[in-house]
């Protein structure tokens, strides 16, 4: 059993996307390939060991030497030729389907969602003008496609749910599509994949996967939460969730919290400290997400504890 746990935590989640069950069966496709040919090396290595040992000749003594052996050397030649193009051939035929986004089919819909990553978060934005933090939410069944960029002014991260397929990186001012369908309903987890900065650990990523008519009764409700959202999924990484401090200053009694232009000064434009540099973590923020921030604190002010 220990051995069983061991080996599969070097296997892929259990994919629930077809994109990801492409990156599942290629890599089952390869891993046959690579264990076959670390047993047959390791076999062979330990039987000419054996074969080929010193027994009582002379310490000094050269064994006996064997010349040419044609047919040998043109099975080690063709052998992984053939092998390296089973897995080239393999892996190109499901690469159209783990990378490019299905087409809707008749009647069909198909969803299109903006993700931008910044440090130290991910905001997702949909067709109607909704926006969310850290976590999507998508409907079941139903092909999603994903626009991956971060703004100029940031770093590269990478986005990464693995039960729904590969990892896409989000780059400054650089556009990376990538796409999921999820097959049952759930919350599926992951994480920027990309070293970001100090708190890459806490960039955390879920996509909740619901019901049709659940999604889009979120959907109509708009940015209810979203002050909510932005303070857990922004400020509190840095700042402590409930505002005590972290690798930032304390937010307990600020008069910043209180004070609109000042509020957006340091959100838009980030802040320069003795304890380092605030970045501009909502740059490009509408002033519907400002202002739904500052309703947030004025209404749940932070307690410190």
């Amino acid at each position: 059993m220990a051995l069983v746990s061991l080996l599969a935590q070097f296997a892929p989640v259990a994919p629930d996307s077809p994109n990801a069950e492409g990156i599942r069966d290629s890599w089952l496709f390869v891993s046959i390939f690579v264990f076959a040919i670390f047993v047959l090396v390791e076999a062979l290595l330990i039987a000419f060991v054996w074969k080929y040992r010193r027994q009582k000749r002379g310490r000094f003594e050269d064994a006996a030497q064997i010349h040419g052996a044609t047919n040998l050397e043109l099975a080690w030649t063709a052998g992984p030729v053939v092998v390296l193009f089973l897995i080239a051939a393999f892996v190109f035929i499901e690469l159209p389907g783990i990378k490019d986004v299905p087409d809707a089919a008749a009647g069909e819909e198909q969803l299109e969602i903006k993700v931008t990553g910044r440090q130290f978060y991910w905001q997702y934005e949909y067709p109607n003008g909704v926006i969310a933090i850290d976590q999507l939410r998508a409907p079941v069944g139903v092909p999603v496609r994903l626009e991956v960029s971060a703004p100029s002014s940031d770093v590269i991260h990478s986005w990464w749910i693995p039960a729904l397929g590969g990892k896409i990186d989000a780059i400054p001012g650089v556009t990376n599509e990538t796409w999921f369908q999820a097959e049952s309903e759930g919350t599926y987890t992951g994480q920027c994949a990309e070293l970001c900065g100090l708190e890459h650990a806490q960039m955390l990523a879920s996509v909740e996967v619901m019901s049709a008519d659940e999604f889009e009764g979120w959907l109509e409700s708009g940015n209810e939460d979203l002050g909510k959202e932005e303070w857990k999924g922004v400020c509190t990484k840095c700042h402590g969730l409930n505002g005590e401090g972290g690798i930032a200053r304390a937010l307990v009694g600020s008069p910043v919290l209180s004070d609109p232009q000042a509020l957006e000064t340091i959100v838009r434009n980030g802040r320069v400290t003795r304890r380092g540099t605030m970045p501009a973590v909502g740059s490009d923020w509408t002033e519907e997400q400002v202002d739904a921030l500052l309703d947030y604190l004025t209404e749940s002010p932070p307690s410190g504890s």
